[in-house]
């Protein structure tokens, strides 16, 4: 009976519990401070590197639609991060609904962007919208400056609220534009907020491989005080000679090629070496897609049967002999798949 009596008590305890007063509202970006892994993965090193690629990703969506051609990123002596880039700048007008500047709108609200079909980006690889206002709800502070129409403008943020109306504080070449963002990562939600040049500069160099023409830089302030630039007219196809840098190829040229159907873009780029490794890596819209994709499938059958064919045809391949596989074709390949297409479906 008492355990009876104990077990109808604390049912009525958590019945009561559980009503209209338990029920929370985040506001704003506060979710985003709330529980940060849920858009940036970890608060670990990872997580604090995201949001630089989450800003550079920007400036590589402007230079995708055509606008700017030239990065500039730097570390600074508190591990506070710069990003430059020479786009059209974030929109400084005032937003039809939400009534405030449309950059203070990118940087304060959740999913909003040019990249959900309404015109601002043909291509991009930042296709939740939550980017620039999750770097700025992490961060202790934010500033931005937008050079567009002759103006400088400018606008501060802390932890994600702003601290005063944007404003012009400098006049700039008509002709000028483009964006400037620097923030420090916020020490109450990351483990660690010192920055790895090398962990940045891994990224940023595959960033530019893959955007071929686009000049990025990275400089660090702090002590020891390196820079490095990352700039390639050749694409993805020298991405594949760096690949094989540490390898013999086994013929002197990378095949390249590219093409547009049904407003895909494809790029290929591929050389075989004396390894027995097969290094396959596969983008959409700059982002590496490691478990593959239809992209990938389609090229290992389009390789697989154009071997196979030209065997045939020229009779390198006998008919009663079985075809290549596609594991004997590959064996030793370096290959770069890069496809740009307005609305990827990423699982």
């Amino acid at each position: 009976m008492i355990k009876e009596e104990i077990f109808k008590v604390a049912e009525q305890q958590n019945k009561s519990e559980y009503n209209a007063e338990q029920i929370q509202i985040l506001e704003g970006l506060e979710a985003v401070r709330k529980r940060p892994g849920m858009y940036i993965g970890s608060t670990s090193a990872p997580g604090l590197h995201h949001l630089v690629y989450e800003i550079v990703d920007n400036s590589i969506d402007e230079a995708l639609a055509g606008y700017g051609k030239e990065i500039n990123v730097k570390i600074h002596e508190d591990n506070s991060i710069t990003v430059i880039d020479h786009g059209r700048g974030i929109p400084v007008d005032i937003h039809p609904k939400q009534g405030i500047p449309t950059v203070e709108v990118v940087l304060t609200i959740l999913h909003a962007g040019g990249k959900f079909g309404g015109g601002g980006y043909k291509v991009s690889g930042g296709l939740h919208g939550v980017g620039a206002s999750v770097v700025n709800a992490l961060s202790e502070w934010l500033e931005v400056e937008v050079r567009t129409g002759g103006h400088v403008y400018k606008q501060r943020y802390e932890r994600g609220k702003t601290m005063y109306p944007l404003k012009i504080v400098g006049s700039c070449g008509a002709e000028e534009h483009g964006t400037r963002v620097t923030f420090l990562p916020d020490k109450e939600i990351f483990e660690e907020t010192v920055y790895d040049f090398d962990t940045l500069k891994i990224r940023l160099r595959e960033t530019a491989f893959l955007t071929k023409g686009l000049k990025i830089t990275l400089r660090d302030g702090r002590e020891e005080k390196k820079e490095k630039t990352f700039h390639y007219e050749g694409g993805i196809r020298e991405f594949v000679e760096y690949l094989n840098r540490s390898n013999v190829p086994l013929y002197e040229h990378v095949f390249y090629c590219e093409g547009q159907r049904d407003g895909v873009l494809v790029e290929v780029a591929m050389q075989h070496n004396d390894s027995y490794t097969e290094n396959i890596y596969s983008f959409v819209n700059n982002i590496n897609t490691p478990e593959g994709g239809t992209h990938l499938t389609g090229f290992k059958n389009a390789l697989t049967k154009t071997f196979n064919d030209y065997g045939r045809k020229n009779k390198l391949l006998k008919e009663n002999e079985p075809a290549l596989s596609g594991e004997d074709i590959r064996e030793g390949l370096t290959a770069i798949i890069s496809i740009k297409v307005e609305d990827p479906q990423f699982e």
